[in-house]
């Protein structure tokens, strides 16, 4: 069995819920039994989903499945504060920003299931060369036994310059530069 109690979604879910639970304590009769049980009800049913999320293999389905129980508890909330069911706004608000934390978290935790998982690879490298890295495990050639190329002709298409031995630039100079002289 997986270990949940260390998530921080399944903390702000069980703050949630006990939260949840004095609240509704304080609201009317009439609310008290309808939209505050919703809203209790609602709120256990955020932590078994995070619980059978963290349980999953794949946790995608499990975790849209928590995703539209975070809704309907916002629809349910946002019902019960358009009723008066909630004592002040600022009960109502506090509610509303835990819900909207939860919601946060749960799309951060499907956006991570959802990525594809990688195997730890070589950094991919472009280009045929590598960029002249050795890649680990490919083989080299062997550049004493590959067959030469003629060198082309000192032709009109591809001239060459030709020097002297003598006659070699000196090094950090130019042929017009008197430094270079």
């Amino acid at each position: 069995m997986a270990r949940y109690e260390h998530l921080p979604i399944y903390r702000a879910a069980f703050d949630l819920a006990v939260h949840m639970e004095r609240i509704v304590r304080g609201f009317s009769r009439d609310h008290k039994y309808t939209l505050g049980t919703e809203l209790r009800e609602g709120s256990r049913r955020i932590l078994q989903g995070i619980i059978a999320a963290n349980e999953a293999e794949d946790r995608g389905p499990a975790l849209e499945s928590l995703r539209r129980e975070i809704e309907t508890l916002k629809v349910t909330a946002r019902l019960a504060q358009e009723s008066e069911a909630f004592a002040s706004t600022r009960a109502y608000l506090h509610v509303a920003e835990q819900v909207v934390g939860i919601a946060k978290q749960n799309e951060g935790w499907l956006r991570k299931a959802q990525k594809p998982r990688r195997r730890k690879q070589e950094p991919r490298r472009s280009g045929e060369a590598g960029h002249g890295r050795r890649l680990r495990g490919a083989r080299q050639p062997d550049f004493d036994t590959l067959p030469r190329q003629k060198s082309r002709s000192n032709g009109a298409s591809g001239r060459a310059e030709s020097r002297s031995p003598g006659s070699a630039r000196p090094a950090g100079g130019s042929p017009t530069s008197p430094s270079g002289r």
